[in-house]
């Protein structure tokens, strides 16, 4: 794993970075488009684009949306960004979808159930891959947020992966969780099994139409009554039929409560607080592996302990203690100290 080089501090490279931070603050799609590839592919320039960006966003309202394959949340999303779109806020998508094993990037299938809105030059989606990264997300998902926000988006929906019950990730990034829920498929008794439920501040119960639904929304009521959440927020129940757009209407004002409860309340700053506390935290994590990896870890070394591991002659656990151990001493590193066979 190598370390992106820092952008060169010379006044042409500054220019042109600030020539395409003021493209994106106008809404330019194709500079919004760049940089979000930039940010992806870990270009150093990426970076320095979001430094630049972060002071000027803020205003956004990030949504998430959860729940497992084959609720409907493409649907959902798409109805519910024409329904913010009616009310005149630019509405940023992030549709995160499995990696495809051959090229490493999105298989796209979300973006291709959202042609409805690919007209609306107030919407702009993006289709990202997981990289194989847990918790529905996309590695770089909270900086492309981030590029949305100062792009002049009203609201960001972030529809995750949908693998199940590890999607709480999401929690960490959107200002509100949506979860979907449908009748008849089992996810109610699933999710219910898992923490995924504690992380809703909006359950909707999509394809009502179908038999089942009002008891899903009882069962609902019913956990949400027994462990009542601490910040006094009772989150609502909707439902909702994404296909015909019943309900969608009712989600969005769901939401818009959530909002306004939480800055009444004063717990929209504490959340904020944990969420950018996670995000430093993460950052800390990736940046100083790489570091460390990058310089104090000698090539050969890593593999040299694999084939010690693969042979039972070690185990990882001792293994990764040596290497941090040499790799941390002063005067630096493992070279000189580690005997690295090939």
């Amino acid at each position: 794993m190598r370390e992106s080089p820092e952008v060169p501090e010379v006044p042409e490279v500054l220019d042109a970075i600030e020539a395409w931070v003021e493209r994106i603050g106008a809404g330019d799609r194709r500079a919004v488009a760049r940089a979000i590839s930039a940010v992806e592919s870990g270009d150093s320039v990426g970076v320095a684009l979001v430094k630049r960006l972060f002071t000027k966003g803020g205003k956004a309202c990030v949504v998430g949306i959860t729940g497992s394959p084959g609720a409907g949340k493409s649907t959902l999303v798409e109805k519910l960004a024409a329904e913010y779109r009616r009310s005149g806020r630019r509405v940023g998508i992030i549709a995160v979808d499995p990696t495809s094993p051959f090229s490493g990037g999105a298989i796209l299938g979300d973006r291709i159930r959202m042609q409805g809105l690919s007209a609306d030059e107030g919407v702009y989606i993006r289709s990202m891959a997981t990289r194989g990264q847990l918790g529905g997300l996309a590695p770089t998902a909270h900086d492309v947020v981030t590029i949305l926000d100062a792009a002049g988006c009203d609201v960001v929906l972030i529809e995750t992966v949908g693998v199940g019950q590890d999607e709480v990730e999401v929690a960490r990034l959107a200002d509100a969780t949506l979860l979907l829920l449908v009748p008849g498929m089992g996810d109610d008794v699933q999710t219910f099994k898992a923490g995924v439920m504690e992380i809703a501040d909006v359950f909707v119960i999509n394809k009502a139409d179908r038999p089942g639904a009002d008891r899903v929304e009882q069962e609902i009521l019913t956990m949400l009554s027994i462990t009542p959440r601490p910040d006094g927020w009772c989150p609502p129940v909707v439902q909702t039929v994404a296909t015909t757009g019943t309900g969608v209407a009712a989600a969005r004002e769901a939401l818009e409560k959530f909002f306004e409860f939480g800055a009444k309340e004063h717990f929209a700053i504490k959340r904020q607080r944990e969420k950018w506390r996670s995000r430093l935290l993460e950052l800390l994590r990736q940046t100083l592996f790489q570091k460390v990896v990058t310089e104090r870890v000698p090539k050969g070394v890593i593999d040299a302990r694999v084939e010690e591991v693969r042979e039972r002659l070690r185990d990882p656990h001792s293994v990764v203690e040596e290497i941090v151990k040499l790799s941390t001493v002063e005067g630096g590193g493992l070279h000189g100290k580690v005997k690295v066979e090939g």
